[in-house]
């Protein structure tokens, strides 16, 4: 960091879907970047606009101000900063910003080991799939303290919107509410679509009916238009949707809540990611229900009803 405590280093771990538009936009906003990625290959785009690529995670973390992790699940994040050496790399006063999503405790737990080592942590899993990472518009929940939060917040603005919602743990717990809500509301969508278009409406302009009205959301905007258009080019993987299902009913289960509603929707999903959907993005949901409904399909233009 400079004299002013600014961050002038930041390393990243992980470049797949959400990481590699995230690390572009920090190449961009003209900070010195070093990444890293267990398939090397992924990383050359970011190598050719001027990343410096390194070839452990130890390496990468090397002299950074600030390191930021973006990767699979919370045993990845565990073994890329302790077991491989990330932690062991870093100075003291140098900040961990944990961009994946992962169990609240995992969060806690990392925070302790690295506050032992004078190094500061926050949790801060994000929201906004890779459109929101391309165009530096994600919702960034942060656990930690407001120090780490303060230093890291320049940084985290390039990405999107940070907020600080509360100690470690704490951005994960908002990730889980955001993952509920989430998945909840895609089925939703899914089922009034195909209740619409079965019905012998048109579901293009049921989608375009609601716009402005109670039922909006960017998810009947963003995934309802996918699913009219039958495409499920992931931007949020249904794998990567079922994770946080489960992590989301592991952790009612720890503070004592019975979520019936989210556990419904989490066993649509594994029936989903059973079927062999697991790399189809998580509006692939309607899928699931239309196999439910046999004969049944959501068409752009749906056939009248029988009589009319």
């Amino acid at each position: 960091m400079n004299q002013d405590g600014q961050i002038k280093s930041i390393t990243l771990l992980g470049t797949g879907l959400m990481g590699m538009p995230m690390a572009t936009r920090l190449l961009g906003a003209g900070y010195s970047l070093t990444v890293w990625n267990r398939t090397a290959t992924k990383m050359q785009p970011l190598l050719d606009s001027g990343a410096r690529g390194a070839a452990t995670p130890a390496e990468a973390a090397a002299g950074a101000d600030l390191l930021i992790t973006m990767l699979a699940d919370g045993p990845t994040v565990d073994s890329v900063i302790f077991e491989c050496g990330g932690a062991d790399a870093l100075s003291p006063g140098a900040i961990v910003v944990d961009m994946s999503s992962i169990p609240p405790s995992t969060a806690r737990d990392h925070a302790a080991r690295l506050g032992k080592r004078s190094i500061l942590h926050l949790d801060a899993p994000v929201s906004g799939g890779t459109k929101g990472a391309a165009e530096g518009t994600l919702a960034i929940m942060a656990g930690g303290t407001p120090e780490a939060f303060a230093t890291a917040a320049p940084v985290l603005k390039v990405m999107g919107r940070p907020t600080l919602v509360g100690p470690s743990g704490s951005g994960q717990l908002a990730k889980l509410a955001n993952q509920t809500i989430v998945a909840v509301t895609i089925s939703a969508v899914a089922e009034a679509l195909l209740l619409a278009a079965s019905g012998g409406a048109d579901p293009a302009k049921v989608r375009e009916a609601l716009s402005g009205g109670f039922a909006d959301s960017l998810i009947l905007k963003q995934h309802g238009q996918r699913m009219l258009d039958r495409n499920f080019v992931p931007g949020g993987p249904t794998r990567m949707q079922v994770k946080d299902l489960r992590t989301i009913l592991a952790t009612a289960d720890e503070v004592g809540l019975d979520l019936p509603v989210a556990q419904t929707v989490a066993a649509m999903f594994e029936n989903l990611l059973a079927s062999g959907h697991g790399e189809s993005d998580h509006s692939a949901l309607l899928l699931e229900l239309e196999h439910r409904n046999t004969g049944k399909r959501l068409e752009a233009k749906p056939k009248p009803m029988p009589g009319s």
